[in-house]
């Protein structure tokens, strides 16, 4: 039993604990700190790696490297329904479209490389694929996918993005904007600083 506490001392739940692979892990600044080693090991594999982000095996091994230290259930699609995410028998399909279109985005110029890299983020975070870490793990697969088109990643501001504070709220209301089609707020924020290596940021909006 964990005693209850301030934010950082909360106890892991229950049913999260079930899953759970470390055993010396009692609150959720232990768990945190545990999540970030595994995920730091994760973002190397992301450098040297060879794997096509644009593979749904890969989508599913980085989110694997990102938790396999951590939770059962890493690099496994979810089976039960959350309150954000497509419907849970969906997400293999739902999945290989995202590849599908991702490929044909890239092969034919539909959008500039980092547009298109923004829209396939958001469009796996509202998949939201994994019973949990999906938007950290759609980060890193947007790292994964610029490194491999010679990009430089987007500036995430992680550590705000993951905690309670203004960049999170402006980032998951950008992220909702763009799940109902509008998608200029979750532009505004990671393409607003114009061209990026000399090549044009904007292309066709749907």
């Amino acid at each position: 039993m964990f005693d209850d506490g301030p934010e950082a001392s909360t106890p892991i739940d229950a049913d999260e604990a079930g899953d759970l692979l470390p055993p010396h892990l009692h609150n959720r600044a232990e768990l945190n700190a545990w999540e970030q080693a595994n995920i730091l090991v994760a973002a190397q594999w992301v450098q040297r790696t060879r794997k096509r982000a644009l593979a749904e095996p890969t989508i599913r091994l980085l989110h694997s490297k990102m938790f396999d230290e951590t939770w059962g259930w890493a690099g496994k699609y979810r089976k039960s329904d959350k309150n954000i995410g497509v419907f849970w028998a969906q997400v293999p399909t739902e999945v290989r479209q995202l590849v599908d279109d991702g490929t044909y985005w890239v092969e034919n110029g539909t959008y500039p490389i980092d547009e298109a890299a923004l829209r396939l983020h958001h469009r796996l975070a509202m998949i939201h694929p994994f019973p949990n870490g999906n938007g950290r793990h759609a980060r890193l697969w947007c790292d994964l996918l610029l490194k491999q088109h010679n990009r430089a990643p987007f500036e995430w501001k992680t550590a705000q993005l993951d905690q309670p504070g203004d960049a999170r709220r402006q980032y998951i209301d950008a992220l909702q904007q763009a799940d109902g089609g509008r998608l200029d707020p979750l532009f505004e924020l990671f393409l607003a600083d114009g061209p990026r290596n000399g090549a044009s940021q904007r292309g066709p909006h749907t």
